[in-house]
């Protein structure tokens, strides 16, 4: 009878560990499926976001596009430069086109679309100045100097108007500055410069720009400084002492490089090289070039 019941104890040890083992492997099979479950739903929201990013990109170059066909003006060089954006763009719909699921590069096409949408934004301002100052102001600008001398000696209320008048003659003298082109370079071999949109590559911005024609600015040696904001929100330049600051827009601050041009009111290009005292960081720089104590220009610089 001992013999009996000691058996009997076993078989169920036996019949409870593999119950035992039954409900773990079970337990074991339920998360294995749920896990599995839980990442495939999670590589589908990420999908669903890159595609819903992915359009918003397509239809903000889209409107760009139509921005851009809106532009029209009579410089040649100025509708060169728009008309190779446009190229640009058409180019830029079809990488979005292409690489629908790539969240990098979808990434990288909303940037780039950002730059575009700025130097947009330049072009209007170039396009509106030309029309309004450089076409009509010439003549007001010789009907306003050859009464100024006569009028000296009228009333308080028209020295006011004559001052009025100045202040139109002083805008239409101010140069402008259009194609602003922003690159990163840098020295292989300590010679030969090579471009770049990589930040940790990049050792110096080269800034390329065209000043308009301007019959009636004062031709001769102009220096022209290229200021820049770095994507924390920081003038970058070589030093931060008295050396590096210059006056514009009635403050003063730092500037990352400067050109002396020789300007003859006809369309000038110049070009030159900005560094500042750090390594480069990610992101947007804003260039502005500054002419005679005002800003003439900007545009936009991304490096990844």
């Amino acid at each position: 009878m001992e013999n009996q019941s000691s058996s009997e104890k076993k078989q169920r040890g036996v019949i409870v560990m593999l119950l035992l083992l039954s409900l773990v492997g079970n337990v074991v099979l339920f998360w294995m499926w749920y896990t599995k479950k839980a990442g495939e739903v999670e590589y589908i929201e990420k999908i669903k976001l890159v595609e819903g990013e992915n359009r918003d990109v397509k239809s903000d170059l889209l409107e760009l596009k139509q921005q851009y066909a809106d532009l029209q003006t009579s410089d040649a060089a100025l509708q060169s430069e728009i008309d190779q954006k446009k190229s640009q763009i058409d180019s830029l719909i079809q990488q979005v086109e292409k690489y629908k699921g790539n969240a990098a590069m979808v990434k990288k096409l909303k940037a780039e679309t950002e730059t575009l949408r700025a130097i947009m934004q330049s072009y209007v301002r170039t396009i509106d100045s030309l029309n309004t100052l450089n076409i009509t102001l010439v003549a007001e600008k010789k009907a306003i100097q050859g009464t100024l001398e006569k009028e000296k000696e009228k009333t308080g209320n028209l020295e006011k108007v004559i001052v009025s008048k100045q202040e139109i003659i002083d805008r239409a003298q101010t140069l402008t500055a259009s194609g602003i082109n922003a690159k990163g370079v840098y020295y292989r071999r300590g010679k030969k410069e090579v471009e770049t949109s990589k930040a940790k590559k990049c050792e110096k911005i080269r800034v390329s720009f065209t000043l308009g024609e301007n019959k009636i600015a004062k031709p001769g040696p102009k220096l022209v400084y290229i200021r820049i904001i770095t994507p924390d929100g920081k003038e970058m330049a070589k030093s931060y002492d008295e050396s590096c600051r210059f006056a514009f827009n009635k403050t003063k601050g730092y500037f990352a490089g400067k050109e002396t041009v020789n300007y003859a009111n006809v369309e000038l290009t110049a070009q030159t090289y900005c560094e500042g005292n750090s390594a480069f960081v990610a992101g947007n720089y804003q260039i502005e070039v500054n002419a005679d104590g005002v800003t003439i220009g900007q545009a936009t610089l991304v490096l990844d």
